[in-house]
């Protein structure tokens, strides 16, 4: 290990470490980022290239803000203005675009794809992950609202704090193994907790902070100033994350609580007049409540009138509606069961568990033969006044994989409530029997519960639902585990952030798992921390660009490569941080695209030339703008909204290509074309290791492996996707079809295939070939071809 540390030692000083430092060099604010170029361009004796035709400029921006290209109608009127005043006309359509729910949608494809986001867990079972799609809709919401980008990252590391649930699902975004697949060995079950620890780690380091921190788990960094105590620190501040399913925590503002909240209040009007009719029952699916009249009780006893069972969380409650729940061993509070009974079956009623999730399933079987049928006996520390019993089951974890919308029902259907009386008797107060007696006597009780329980359906549709985001347990002590495995446990180590940054978090082993998230929430996003402001205006760049000031995105580290302007990206980083304009927004991920794309640098033309190729073959310069093949998403939605097809609805589930799979069988696609597809391409289901038989070739994510950048190939493959996937022909067909019933003539249909599609009328020897292509196999054919150019797939 000595020859680590002499690299720890001198790493220490690498310039991604070092505080971030405004330029003090003369910068014309008219024109910020284009007065660093210019002094670099200067130095190389590059003439940078002359600001791109306005075809290409709208083309250009539309993609890269929203994915999406310009309509042909909205082609003609920026044209037309931009002959009037090239800057305000240029301005109002990045305003335009900024302000579109598309931009989001965009967006949060590159976030996703750093985190590596999917909705299967990508292990030999790659089972599904049920309702992880919340988190994606979270992060396109975010974009478009342009939240600051360091509440961003607070908000997915601690969002159960701040009333932002959905965004935990950015911890367990990698792949796992899922813990009913790992078996029983001890040995195993540590190790694969080892394994999804380390998937948040590389989660966190690499998205948030450019390094790579987990090749510190074994030894010391071999790069970088990270120790492996700094790595097993690190765990500590996440040992409360486990991958699984949980209820999201909404703040009152979020859209989803204010609707609940809303069916709550009416759900109480039918309440308050149903006390008056008696006891009654509500069916929450996954729960179920009985009411009645308050009683003050030392007892309670659940009597089920079936044979078989199957609870795992029984809750009483007052009338005071203070939701305190009197069933808790902590309150004093002892509980009894049938073991005859629980012999027969899972597991027998022994003791409460507080509430901690993860206990087994309380399941009964009366024995054969035996008219007995199964009930509980809670008995508290002392009498209580209660009006309310919950009998559910959080068992996500057994069917988070399976391909529900809805919570499973509970395992049983008749039952009362008997309470114990002062002379030792027994008395009923409530009878799912007599609650259907009472409902078929009372024609105003019947309308009333009718009313109750489609409220109570439609809020159970609309309410946080059990979703794949990560659910959270009692946190362990950190060990250093020697070599990286947990069968070699060296020293205790405190929730820490890695030493270089001398942060001091004030954490110990007996912290809450909340306090620790929270904690390193407020570091990560300080000042203390010169990485996250650089890492993330270095990707915008990138994704703005097409090629990062640090071309290796996802490592800031000494094994990474070096900025080509410095400078410039310091500049950036602070102006993200701490606007010189003080009416600006800090943090505002919107405001530094602008910057961005208002740039020269961003409107030059993308045409090559023999003698600056010769002084900067890379453009690392910037003397033009790169062209670039576009994404898989770009391509298929350009399609699509040619075709008029896109449905353009922002958020909810992810339309389905694939099969319904047993737990080890392969996902297989089904069906990749049709109208159930025309949704763009984020909301398809993102399933890990799985070729979707057509935009995959185009260099589509797998989410197994960190990519801070896609790569970019070229393939016989996918121009034969292009030309005779179902898909294509599909909309092609759907293209020349509208093309037709629009115009008088074939002429005047092909003059629309091209305006539809690569934004331009026809030269005179593409509409002379157009035709003739038309006449001998159809205008569909000519449309493929189109869409096989490249001037459809690149982004000028």
């Amino acid at each position: 290990m000595s020859g680590y540390a002499a690299d720890l030692g001198s790493s220490k000083d690498h310039w991604s470490f070092l505080p971030i430092k405004r330029s003090q060099l003369q910068i014309d604010f008219n024109k910020p980022i284009d007065s660093f170029l210019e002094r670099k361009l200067n130095e190389k004796g590059l003439r940078p290239n002359a600001i791109a035709a306005p075809i290409s400029l709208i083309k250009r921006v539309s993609i890269i803000i929203t994915g999406l290209p310009p309509s042909p109608d909205r082609v003609s009127s920026f044209l037309s203005d931009y002959k009037k005043d090239p800057q305000s006309s240029y301005e109002k359509l990045v305003d335009e675009l900024l302000g579109s729910e598309h931009f989001g949608e965009r967006w949060a494809q590159h976030w996703l794809d750093v985190i590596r986001w999917a909705e299967t867990n990508g292990s030999e079972s790659n089972l599904y992950r049920k309702m992880s799609w919340i988190y994606r809709d979270y992060v396109i919401r975010s974009f478009n609202e342009d939240l600051p980008y360091n509440q961003f990252v607070k908000d997915q590391l601690a969002g159960d704090i701040f009333g932002k649930g959905d965004a935990t699902g950015f911890l367990v975004s990698g792949s796992h193994v899922p813990a009913a697949t790992v078996g029983q060995i001890p040995e195993a079950i540590r190790q694969a907790r080892a394994d999804r620890m380390d998937e948040v780690i590389q989660t966190v380091s690499s998205s948030l902070l450019g390094l790579t921190m987990n090749c510190a788990r074994c030894h010391d960094h071999k790069y970088d100033p990270l120790s492996i105590e700094d790595y097993y620190a690190m765990t500590g501040i996440f040992q409360d994350i486990e991958f699984g399913s949980r209820s999201p925590e909404y703040s009152q503002a979020h859209p989803v609580a204010i609707d609940a909240n809303a069916l709550l209040k009416l759900i109480d009007v039918q309440r308050a007049e149903l006390e008056r009719m008696g006891p009654w029952e509500e069916d929450w699916g996954g729960y179920r409540d009985a009411h009645f009249k308050p009683v003050k009780t030392s007892s309670v006893k659940i009597q089920f009138k079936t044979p078989y069972v199957a609870i795992d969380e029984l809750e009483i409650f007052g009338p005071d509606g203070n939701d305190e729940n009197y069933a808790l061993a902590s309150s004093g509070s002892k509980v009894n069961g049938p073991d005859d009974m629980a012999s027969n079956a899972r597991s027998g009623v022994s003791r409460i568990n507080d509430g901690e999730y993860g206990t087994m399933v309380w399941r009964a079987l009366s024995p054969k033969g035996n008219k007995e049928k199964p009930w509980a006996i809670i008995t508290f520390a002392e009498p209580k006044m209660i009006n309310r019993i919950r009998m559910s089951t959080n068992r996500e974890y057994y069917y988070e994989t399976d391909y529900l919308t809805t919570k499973l029902k509970l395992q049983f259907s008749a039952y009362n409530v008997q309470i114990l009386k002062a002379d030792g008797a027994w008395r009923t107060v409530s009878d799912t029997h007599r609650i259907s007696q009472l409902d078929k006597e009372n024609d105003r009780r019947r309308v009333v519960r009718e009313k109750l329980n489609s409220l109570i359906a439609e809020h159970s549709e609309k309410s946080p639902k059990p979703s794949f985001i990560g659910r959270f347990i009692k946190p362990k002590t950190s060990h250093v585990m020697e070599r990286g495995n947990p069968e070699s446990l060296g020293p205790e180590v405190n929730p820490a952030a890695p030493n270089i940054f001398n942060a001091s978090l004030g954490l110990s082993n007996d912290s809450e798992g909340t306090l620790r998230r929270k904690v390193f929430a407020e570091w990560i996003t300080s000042p203390q921390n010169p990485l996250l402001a650089r890492v993330m205006v270095n990707r915008i760049w990138q994704n703005v660009f097409g090629k990062g000031i640090v071309l290796t995105s996802s490592d800031f580290g000494k094994a990474g490569s070096e900025p080509s302007h410095p400078k410039l990206l310091d500049w950036l980083s602070s102006e993200f941080i701490s606007p010189q304009n003080l009416k600006s927004k800090p943090w505002s991920m919107k405001r530094m695209i602008k910057l961005m794309v208002m740039s020269e640098a961003f409107k030059r033309s993308s045409v090559s030339n023999l003698d600056s190729v010769s002084k900067d073959s890379s453009n690392s310069m910037l003397w033009r703008y790169d062209p670039k093949r576009a994404d898989a998403e770009v391509i298929r939605d350009s399609i699509l909204k040619a075709s008029g097809k896109l449905l353009t609805r922002v958020g909810g589930r992810s339309y389905r290509i694939h099969n319904v799979k047993k737990t080890y069988a392969q996902w297989e696609v089904v069906n990749n074309y049709g109208d159930k597809t025309w949704r763009r391409m984020i909301y398809q289901e993102r399933m890990r290791r799985v070729d979707d038989n057509l935009f995959s070739a185009f260099d589509f994510p797998d989410c197994g492996q960190v990519k801070g950048k896609r790569p970019v190939s070229t393939t016989p493959l996918q121009a034969l996707n292009l030309l005779n996937s179902k898909f294509v022909t599909e909309q092609t067909s759907i293209i020349a079809k509208k093309c037709i019933e629009k115009t008088n003539d074939m002429q005047s249909a092909v003059i629309m295939c091209f305006e539809l599609l690569l934004h331009r009328v026809p030269r005179t020897d593409e509409l002379k070939l157009s035709l003739k292509l038309a006449e001998d196999d159809g205008l569909g054919f000519v449309c493929r071809a189109l869409i096989n150019s490249n001037e459809f797939v690149f982004i000028p």
